[in-house]
């Protein structure tokens, strides 16, 4: 007696999920977008940027969780643009203020806004304690004693948190 054996169809690669994911949703991550900025081009740039960022990643979620961790990683893209632009509009608005003396090329510009970005990033990615000691350190000029008493923490913690802080900023100074 012979046995029918059905073959298991080979689990699809992930060049092949990825063009899967991108057919299934392009065109509706892509509709999402624009309707959040309302711009047409900055909707294409990002939504190839997420398509860019999940193949960089190299995890690739299951078909059923798609939409969500497409829409997760655009959402990301979206926050970071705003927070850019927010930090060029803030640059720019310094810059014109300044004295007009003060001539800086746009390649310069562009360097200055690619570092206070990787600034605001070390910051946003610092604990919340370690993040208010630096600045009361740097933008208020405050002490270590006084920032202890500000936070309602030891002065051994300051210590440790301005240690952290340094590390941080060593390693946007450092990094590239």
């Amino acid at each position: 007696m012979e046995r029918l054996v059905t073959p298991i169809p080979p689990e699809p690669t992930p060049p092949v999920l990825v063009h899967m994911l991108y057919t299934d949703h392009h065109g509706w991550l892509q509709s999402w977008l624009r309707r959040r900025l309302g711009d047409q081009h900055q909707a294409a740039d990002l939504a190839h940027d997420t398509f860019l960022r999940l193949l960089v990643s190299r995890r690739l979620p299951q078909p059923e969780q798609g939409r969500g961790y497409l829409l997760q990683i655009a959402r990301n893209l979206v926050i970071d643009l705003w927070r850019r632009q927010r930090i060029e509009q803030a640059y720019l608005q310094a810059l014109a203020s300044a004295d007009e003396q003060l001539s800086i090329s746009l390649e310069e510009r562009a360097v200055i806004v690619e570092t206070l970005l990787r600034i605001d990033r070390m910051l946003d990615a610092l604990p919340a304690k370690v993040r208010e000691a630096l600045l009361l350190s740097q933008f208020e000029g405050l002490g270590y004693s006084e920032i202890a008493t500000r936070l309602g923490v030891s002065l051994g913690s300051v210590q440790k948190y301005m240690t952290r802080a340094i590390q941080a900023c060593y390693e946007v100074m450092y990094s590239e």
